[in-house]
């Protein structure tokens, strides 16, 4: 069994050689990284985030073309858009979420800048001194208020519900994390890197396996629960860094 101080001096390795700016070539997080203001970077995140899942060069295909759809301006076109701007968008698809799905979560994220303060705020108001699992129970909460088509809740996961709700954790992290390698974005100030949990699929999931980081075998809410504590021990500021080097172990060098 590997000691735990050589593990983590082989994953703070890793880390460096992941977390750079070459990272951003291959992620959805470039998407984001198109924008310079807060709630552009903060919409397109989350908009990326919802609808990574799948090959990766289709992630980004449609990505970009939903940031064109949104006419490169995601607050203006959010805040401001008009019943004739919401139909544009009803043939957008990536795999299950389609433009009936889009066009509701233009309209809810319109609803949660005018009547919550905004993302950041909400994450930020139900959050626990450790976890942010509440945060995205009640967010989902907030964020199903308006009249919605039933199918569209799928879109957002549920921790509380015993998923690993591995999307909008990446997008946390990408909100919250401060990198100084310049991945992350680290703009929400009000919520602490501390309180991340590990985007957890079926690459990190696998890897952390291997590395003896992880016993459970389905990559559910209490496999993230279980590695985060893994993750914790390792470096209690900055647990979700090691995304990196799980990710990077999984999909780069198929570890």
């Amino acid at each position: 069994m590997i000691k735990r101080s050589e593990l983590k001096l082989f994953l703070d390795y890793k880390v460096e050689q992941y977390n750079s700016p070459e990272f951003i070539k291959t992620d959805p997080v470039q998407i984001p990284h198109q924008f310079s203001k807060k709630e552009d970077i903060e919409i397109a995140g989350f908009l990326t985030a919802t609808i990574a899942w799948g090959n990766r060069k289709s992630i980004l295909n449609n990505a970009s073309n939903l940031m064109e759809l949104l006419e490169h301006s995601p607050f203006d076109f959010v805040m401001n858009h008009s019943e004739t701007d919401l139909i544009s968008l009803e043939n957008f698809v990536h795999r299950t979420f389609n433009g009936t799905d889009l066009q509701y979560f233009v309209q809810s994220l319109r609803n949660i800048y005018l009547k919550h303060d905004g993302l950041e705020a909400v994450f930020a108001k139900y959050a626990e001194a450790k976890y942010l699992q509440l945060s995205i129970h009640q967010f989902k909460q907030l964020f199903f208020e308006l009249p919605h088509p039933s199918r569209t809740q799928k879109h957002v996961s549920d921790p509380l519900k015993n998923s690993a709700a591995k999307r909008i954790n990446m997008f946390l992290r990408w909100m919250i994390r401060n990198d100084a390698a310049g991945v992350d974005f680290g703009i929400w100030k009000s919520l602490s890197p501390a309180q991340l949990s590990c985007p957890l699929d079926v690459h990190s999931g696998n890897t952390a396996r291997k590395l003896g980081l992880l016993k459970r075998k389905q990559n559910d809410g209490k496999a993230l629960v279980e590695l985060d504590n893994s993750l914790r021990k390792l470096d209690p500021i900055d647990p979700v860094k090691y995304d990196f080097a799980l990710f990077g172990l999984g999909v780069f060098e198929k570890y």
